[in-house]
């Protein structure tokens, strides 16, 4: 009888080591871990002063009335994803922190042809740019009236070019329906 007992115990036994590796053998456990980065847009604004663009703009000094100087600004996509571009350009004149009417004295040889202005002053880059690509410039150079008197003698002309970007995907088919620009 204990043998039998024995027996029926041990193939109890069996049976339900058996049944828990079956259990086993239809249960699993996994776990994933997903990481999704979103994309980022990134820009470079880039002045040079020569045409082959091999010499960054440095600030010239003794520019007399009559004068040109080169000063071509473009932008650059230096981020991973499409762009929609604009600049916004400010001129002044100031000698001793006191500002002096430009009134035409200074003017830009704005590329209409490659940019658009906006009614918000902005100049909008008509078309996409890919990372990688510079915009054709916005401006090639700096023209200084022959007009220009003795009283802006010794005065700085300064040409602020900022420029801001936002994505292309899922943001209007033209950079003039883009949405999300930065507040200027």
């Amino acid at each position: 009888m204990k043998r039998r007992a024995l027996i029926l115990s041990a193939l109890a036994l069996l049976a339900a080591l058996f049944a828990a590796g079956t259990i086993a053998y239809f249960t699993a456990e996994g776990q994933a871990h997903n990481v999704i980065t979103t994309g980022g847009v990134d820009i470079a604004v880039q002045e040079w002063a020569d045409e082959d663009k091999t010499q960054p703009f440095q600030d010239p000094t003794g520019v007399m009335p009559g004068t040109t100087v080169t000063k071509i600004a473009e932008v650059k996509n230096t981020g991973a994803a499409d762009a929609w571009v604009r600049v916004q350009v400010t001129q002044s004149i100031q000698r001793d922190k006191e500002l002096y009417p430009n009134d035409g004295l200074v003017t830009l040889d704005y590329n209409t042809t490659d940019w658009t202005q906006g009614e918000d002053g902005y100049f909008y880059y008509n078309k996409v740019l890919k990372p990688g690509e510079v915009t054709e410039p916005i401006f090639t150079n700096v023209a200084f009236s022959g007009t220009m008197d003795n009283a802006y003698q010794g005065a700085q002309v300064v040409v602020d070019v900022a420029a801001q970007a936002v994505q292309t995907a899922h943001n209007g088919s033209t950079v003039t329906d883009a949405k999300g620009w930065p507040n200027a």
